[in-house]
């Protein structure tokens, strides 16, 4: 399973996390902030489970290009 995490109160908003993996994160309209599609919201922090280990590559990929490390993909 992979798991995706964000802790979007400090995204700056940069859009790599989009670019990267455009199926998992949008920008939001309101705020300009990263918002991670499909995830649940416990204490500021949104949290994705999936089983499509297809997901860890791109996720991955933003978690490394995230200028400020808001973003953690791993596999349990």
């Amino acid at each position: 399973m992979v798991v995706v995490t964000l802790h979007r109160k400090k995204c700056i908003g940069c859009n790599y996390c989009v670019e990267l993996a455009p199926e998992h994160f949008k920008m939001s309209k309101k705020d300009g902030k990263s918002v991670l599609l499909f995830s649940k919201e416990k204490k500021g922090f949104f949290t994705y489970k999936t089983p499509d280990n297809a997901s860890f590559d791109p996720c991955e990929q933003a978690t490394k290009a995230c200028p400020v490390n808001i973003i953690s993909t791993k596999i349990i």
